[in-house]
């Protein structure tokens, strides 16, 4: 983890215009705290000539950057490699050693032989290289204020001076940190911050979310910048109980119902110029000093943070501080109740404010009371609004005072659902107690509202308070403050006091560990574009830490489900390799504390809350799909290799569990919240064929040839079997008896009297996309029977009395989470790409852009999360920003913009440019852009001439090539300028046919005209 201003000044300082650039070790950019001891090493080229690709490298690494030459390379000289790789190359050079910085460059030539160039440098630095929290730590300890009751009110601040030795010579200084909990860290005055953007910013509730009998996790930080002008070092950490100590961890087995005793372990490492070095570490004897009478009076991640600024410590976390009346600390006994426990650091980015993102309110409503109840349908009456203080103009509200008194309430839109916490300031009395509620939605006189119309609905939160307090001091100056040991999910916010308080420039501080944003789809159809951003929202807000399913109610967890679905958009949006390479070892953790035999993946990660035991398939399949997916999208084949014993032991015990039937494990989720009801045993056993040929993939990928042989085999038993229980061909009609068994058995709000039915949508496109069936015709069949219940005219209705599907309108999907992602790939793939945009374009229920015409800013968990017929969704599982149904963002890359990995090609190495045109005319323009491991790939295309001519532009980085399907009338239709492109310099044309032109094309810049008709 990157530290420090000096950090980022070096970064910022750094030219990338060169033809070698992009340079990442671990997939970072000059990282701290690398912890393995082979880092892989990453570039890329740059180059206007088309079809310029890498034949060789030579990696330079050297503990000096003066040092960075062939002859002088103290570290590594990897030699002139024959290679096109330029991802995930592995180190080879002399041990590394612990907290040492190294620096590098890399030398390339092209397939000719020709020098490419050589990349500016760059640097990486080792962490404590030790993974049993004694090695690297020199005696520092976990420890916690002593005396301290768990779940007393006040958080613990521990604080600690210590003399320099050297005091005007510091070459560089390190702080590693971690904490049972989350913590607040301070050096010398100042809280510590990491590079972003150019500047710096603050992180959210370090060190993150871990299962904490398994591993926990440190970071690291350049603090040089802040000991070069002290005589003296001060380090200050405020302790919060975040994952570890709260209601959140309730179910996991590190969990405690009297509560655990917060901690921290941290190491300070200084290097002076002469050579010398001193340490400052956390120990019970060490002079460290504890209280918990500061301003922090509780914490919770569900419930909120209350601050009383009357009990403000001024000075704590700088020298000269009077800490004599403070208690002592103890050692907190972790490592005893815990042995087996790994601390590693951290190894990818955290989760941090982006200020880029901020949001300031688009309008303040002041309200006085409630009026109109006995005229209401609900009896909850309306607001009563002081137009007075009430501010509608945008411009206006995002800066505007405003006043309220004892039962008045302010509320605050901030125009966007997001996630992190707020900041405000404040002028009133001191005591007041000023008390801020965070919502999604503003009730309405519908059903299911839980309070007057124009004030914040939060029953969906269930029982999380999400409430952030505050305590003035009665500063007549003001008072500014923003939580920083919980976060909420919120668009709106409600705020109240006790006296009569002034509020001023609330912000909405967005957090996230999706911090770097990769691809972008624009088209010329607001709509799309308005759902493109509310996924891409919902993922910054999901993204924390954790891939978590919804950020506001009392839940926030990493099902494992709603991650796979959506990994594939999850990667194209954000550089979130690494991200979820993280969570996949939290899976496997968690796999052996929570999952059957000790081999089951499970519903949730970390954690055991609501870790349903049983039946989980589609999500427990998880511990199977990210790997692949992160493989597939980065190129590099790590995660694979790392989790292949995980990975093989749950299909050896699903095969334990079903034997020769070869039916899935069971499936307790099902086809979730689909409003079209499929057999969950049938989606089981579509899970079970899906994993296992994924797994054939994967096995001959990294060399095990046998085994990859042994999962083609099961995956043939596995079809046989499903054709042989579910394909039906009596009468001579084809039929998916996706009937045959229940649906969901615990899914809340479900209909009782709803029944599973044959030939569901989830089930066709399941079938379809496995290829279960046995001859053309068949599919052909099934291909017709999908657009029949997807294009639910009123002859499928009279010829389906009983199906859910009479009560929605034509041309309107009926998937849940497991058929989200596959909806409309298997649509396209199958030919039908007019359907996938038919629904697309959908806005009645169910569709993607009902909750648009809603005014959604984020995507709902539900489809019907809202309406203004039917008012709010059920009240015990109704999340209104849930990613899993944004996983059509992976269809909006692959298919309508048309950048899709090649899957013999992981990694974007050789890809697909496939633009798939709008048949309904309703999109004409559509602009895509992706970051590939090789550089940005760009297709882009518009329809003109009354949509007889396609205009298209591609940018293929270099050292890539890319198979281009174009949608033309002939394969001379297809021209550069004048030029027919297959007779163009390097390309290779393969074929026409079905009215597309396909080419092998090499790297550069393209921009072609196809006739269409």
């Amino acid at each position: 983890m990157g530290g420090g201003t000096s950090t980022a000044a070096e970064a910022a300082r750094r030219v990338e215009g060169g033809t070698v650039w992009g340079l990442t070790v671990e997939h970072r950019t000059d990282p701290l705290g690398v912890d393995v001891g082979r880092p892989r090493f990453g570039w890329r080229m740059r180059s206007a000539a088309r079809g310029r690709s890498q034949g060789a490298y030579q990696i330079l690494v050297a503990s000096s950057p003066d040092k960075l030459t062939a002859a002088h390379a103290d570290v590594w000289n990897s030699g002139r490699v024959a290679s096109p790789d330029s991802v995930a190359v592995r180190y080879a050079g002399k041990p590394l050693h612990a907290s040492s910085r190294y620096h590098w460059t890399v030398t390339v030539w092209d397939a000719e032989g020709r020098p490419v160039g050589t990349a500016s440098p760059a640097f990486f630095e080792t962490g404590l290289m030790s993974t049993d929290g004694v090695g690297g730590w020199e005696g520092a300890q976990w420890i916690g204020m002593k005396g301290k009751t768990p779940n007393s009110a006040g958080a613990p601040m521990l604080r600690k001076e210590a003399a320099l030795k050297n005091r005007p010579r510091v070459r560089e200084a390190r702080l590693y940190v971690s904490a049972l909990g989350v913590y607040e860290a301070h050096v010398n005055g100042h809280h510590l911050t990491v590079p972003q953007d150019g500047g710096t910013t603050t992180e959210l509730l370090p060190p993150g979310w871990t299962n904490y009998d398994a591993r926990v996790n440190y970071l690291a930080y350049d603090v040089t910048d802040l000991m070069t002008r002290e005589a003296d070092v001060t380090l200050a950490v405020v302790l919060g109980n975040g994952w570890y100590n709260g209601r959140v961890s309730d179910g996991s087995t590190y969990y405690s119902k009297d509560g655990n005793a917060l901690a921290v372990k941290a190491k300070l490492l200084i290097r002076y110029a002469d050579g010398t070095s001193q340490t400052v570490v956390t120990a019970p004897d060490g002079g460290w000093k504890a209280t918990d009478t500061g301003p922090y009076r509780a914490d919770d991640i569900y419930d909120g943070q209350t601050y009383d600024a009357r009990m403000e410590l001024p000075g704590w976390t700088a020298h000269g501080f009077d800490d004599s009346a403070w208690s002592d600390v103890e050692r907190v006994a972790f490592e005893d109740k815990y042995p087996d426990v790994q601390l590693l650091a951290y190894p990818g980015e955290t989760a941090r404010l982006m200020s880029k993102w901020d949001r300031r309110p688009e309008s303040i409503t002041v309200a006085t009371g409630v009026t109109g109840q006995d005229g209401s349908p609900g009896g909850r009456g309306r607001i009563v609004v002081d137009p007075a203080r009430t501010v509608t103009d945008p411009a206006k509200a995002a800066s505007a005072p405003v006043t309220i008194g004892s039962g008045e309430t302010a509320v605050f839109d901030l125009g966007q659902n997001m996630v992190g916490v707020a900041r405000y300031r404040l002028r009133g009395p001191a005591g007041a107690r000023v008390e801020l509620r965070f919502g999604e939605m503003l009730n309405d006189d519908s059903a299911g509202a839980d309070g007057p119309e124009g004030s914040v609905y939060r029953a969906n939160l269930r029982s999380a308070k999400a409430t952030s307090t505050y305590v003035l001091k009665g500063d007549r100056h003001g008072e500014t403050h923003q939580d920083s040991l919980t976060f909420y999910g919120f668009r709106y916010v409600s705020v109240t006091a006790t006296e009569t308080v002034t509020i001023t420039g609330l912000t909405g501080k967005v957090a996230t560990s999706a911090i770097r944003e990769t691809g972008t789809v624009t088209t010329d159809d607001p709509d799309i574009n308005k759902l493109a951003e509310n996924i891409r929202w919902g993922q910054r807000g999901n993204y924390l830490w954790v891939p978590t399913d919804c950020p506001q109610r009392d839940e926030r967890l990493g099902w494992t489900g709603d991650t796979q679905v959506f990994a594939k958009t999850g990667l194209y949006n954000a550089d979130a390799g690494v991200f979820l390479s993280h969570f996949q070892d939290t899976v496997v953790d968690s796999a052996v504390i929570y999952g059957a035999d000790k081999a089951q993946f499970t519903g949730v990660a970390p954690g055991g809350r609501y870790n349903f035991p049983g039946g989980g398939s589609g999500w427990a399949d998880a511990g199977v799909i990210v790997p692949w997916t992160v493989w597939q999208m980065t190129g590099d084949a790590t995660v694979v290799r790392d989790n292949w014993p995980a990975m093989t032991r749950y299909l050896d015990w699903i095969r334990q569990q079903t034997g020769d039937t070869y039916a899935g494990q069971g499936s307790l989720t099902g086809d979730w919240l689909a409003p079209q009801k499929t057999s969950a045993q049938l989606m089981s056993d579509v899970y079970y064929g899906y994993v296992a040929r994924l797994m054939a993939q994967m096995a001959h990928a990294i060399g095990r040839t046998a085994e990859g042989d042994a999962y083609d085999r099961l995956f043939g038993r596995i079809k046989q079997a499903f054709i042989t229980k579910y394909l039906s061909t009596e009468g001579g009609r084809v039929t998916v008896k996706s009937s045959l068994g229940e649906a969901s058995p615990i899914e809340p709000g479900a209909d009782p009297n709803e029944k599973t039915e044959d030939n569901s949508q989830s089930a066709l496109l399941w079938v379809l996309k496995l290829g279960f069936y046995e001859t053309e015709a068949q599919r052909r069949t099934l291909i017709g029977l999908l657009a029949d219940n997807i294009g639910n005219d009123e002859a499928y209705k009279a010829a389906h009395p009983n199906s859910t599907r009479i009560k929605y309108a034509e041309n309107t999907l009926s998937v849940g989470f497991l058929g989200v992602n596959v909806l409309a790939p298997v649509l396209t793939e199958e030919g039908r790409a007019d359907l996938a945009y038919k629904l697309l374009h959908q806005d009645a229920l169910p569709s993607w852009l009902y909750s648009v015409r809603n005014g959604a800013t984020t995507v709902w968990e539900r489809w019907n999360s809202y309406s203004e017929d039917a008012g709010f969704g059920p009240v015990s599982m109704n999340s209104f920003n849930h990613y899993a149904y944004g996983a059509i963002m992976e269809w909006m890359y692959a298919y309508m913009a048309g950048i899709a990995r090649d899957p013999d090609s992981p990694g974007f190495k050789r890809f697909l440019l496939q633009p798939h045109i709008d048949p309904t005319g309703r999109i004409t323009r559509v602009s895509g852009s992706y970051e590939s491991p090789y550089g940005e790939i760009r297709s882009g295309w518009k329809v003109e001439d009354g949509g007889g001519a396609l205009v298209y532009e591609a940018v293929v980085p270099a050292n890539s090539e890319a198979t281009l399907r174009l949608p033309a009338t002939s394969a001379d239709a297809v021209r550069e300028g004048r030029t027919p492109l297959t007779r163009a310099e390097g390309v290779r044309f393969l074929g026409h046919a079905d009215g597309v032109a396909s080419y092998r094309i090499p790297s550069g810049r393209y921009h072609l005209t196809a006739r269409l008709h």
